[in-house]
């Protein structure tokens, strides 16, 4: 796996230095030309960046760089954390696009097999495609949570872009994407077709303006999440910049902040990335933000909560709600205060949901149908299953 990395820069590590004791660049394994690769084995978060962007549609032969990043990142001080961290460096842009990819599924097959978490740095936003096809060893179904203005579902027929990657997740064999939700999206920026297409798709999405209006609603549709990614585009020009975003809507700090610590919390989230990342030394006040949004995501995880078993009702309390012909089962947790609705075994289809008998919901949901109405999330997951 060494042979696909190049070491953390020298005017990074030397930065480094002159950083005060006890914050994160003094406390990281980093993987540099003098300290050498970072022991994984003793690691249970691995930062890295993919210095890839060839598939963007407006690649003008700039590859991207993270060490503004990094210097960000090195001057915060550590929450209470117990999770120990790795720096490994940059993925290297292969000769091709394709030698960039099977690097990338190797090295993010090789982590998560390990119950190590990839924190990503990424170029363009196809990348997450060789992450996706990492899990395909792992025999189970795949959800994709992805923080974006766009849904990038492109033509499917079509080369692979950072616009048009989604659609290859759901035609390209072995099938492995059960959901994929967007969180964050702006209708102006996509288009009808698409909309259609993830309706018809079952899958989920979520305007800008329903999650900013209540920002909790990130926590279950992140809950169930394997992969989470960030688009750079999801937060608002002023949180950023001109030159890195053009879009004067989008997420502010605080909750793109916010977004990325419900990441951290879930407990099946096992990679967690942020792309379209283009040059940013000249702009130090969004590299820190980037720089927070990795420790938010951190900070979420070392304060992770097991919910406990299911089936015990001294963990659990069990509430059915009858809505015309279905009962629908509502679960709460008594350690966490978290919910969840039960989705039904159907013995007579190729059942996708063998493993994903609990969808995660919230406790509106549950009044939601105590007042007839049956939660939009749990018909289109009933409908995926009947598939």
């Amino acid at each position: 796996m060494l042979e696909f990395f190049s070491p953390v820069s020298k005017t990074v590590m030397a930065q480094r230095e002159v950083l005060p004791d006890g914050v994160l660049g003094k406390n990281l394994q980093i993987y540099s030309e003098k300290t050498g690769f970072p022991e994984l084995e003793k690691c249970n978060l691995a930062l890295f960046g993919i210095r890839e962007s060839r598939r963007d549609i407006n690649f003008i032969g700039n590859f991207p760089t993270f060490d503004a990043i990094r210097n960000s990142f090195y001057s915060l001080y550590a929450g209470n954390w117990h999770h120990s961290i790795a720096d490994m460096g940059d993925i290297k842009a292969g000769a091709t696009v394709e030698d960039t990819y099977f690097a990338v599924t190797s090295v993010v097959n090789h982590l998560v097999s390990r119950n190590i978490i990839p924190i990503i740095l990424g170029g363009s936003q196809d990348l997450l495609y060789p992450i996706y096809r990492a899990y395909d060893s792992f025999g189970k179904m795949i959800n994709f949570v992805n923080i974006d203005s766009k849904f990038d579902i492109g033509n499917a027929d079509a080369p692979i872009s950072n616009t048009s990657y989604v659609g290859k997740m759901v035609v390209d064999k072995p099938y492995n994407l059960f959901n994929y939700s967007t969180i964050g999206y702006q209708t102006y920026f996509n288009a009808t077709e698409e909309i259609a297409l993830l309706d018809k798709l079952f899958f989920d999405a979520y305007r800008l303006g329903e999650i900013t209006n209540d920002i909790s609603l990130v926590e279950p549709i992140t809950r169930d999440a394997d992969i989470v990614s960030m688009d750079v585009s999801a937060i608002k020009d002023g949180e950023l910049s001109y030159l890195v975003n053009k879009s004067p809507n989008g997420f502010n700090s605080r909750e793109i902040c916010a977004i990325s610590r419900y990441a951290g919390i879930s407990n099946r989230v096992s990679v967690f990335g942020i792309f379209e990342i283009s040059e940013l030394a000249k702009n130090t006040s969004a590299a820190m933000l980037l720089a927070q949004v990795i420790w938010y995501f951190i900070e979420g995880v070392n304060y992770r909560i097991k919910d406990g078993n299911t089936s015990l009702e001294t963990d659990f309390t069990t509430y059915k709600v009858p809505i015309d012909d279905e009962v629908l089962i509502f679960k709460k947790s008594l350690k966490t205060q978290r919910w969840w609705i039960e989705l039904p075994f159907i013995s007579n289809v190729n059942n996708k949901l063998k493993r994903h008998t609990l969808l995660p919901c919230t406790y509106q949901d549950y009044e939601n149908a105590c007042n007839q109405e049956i939660p939009e999330r749990w018909y289109k997951a009933r409908r995926k299953n009947e598939m």
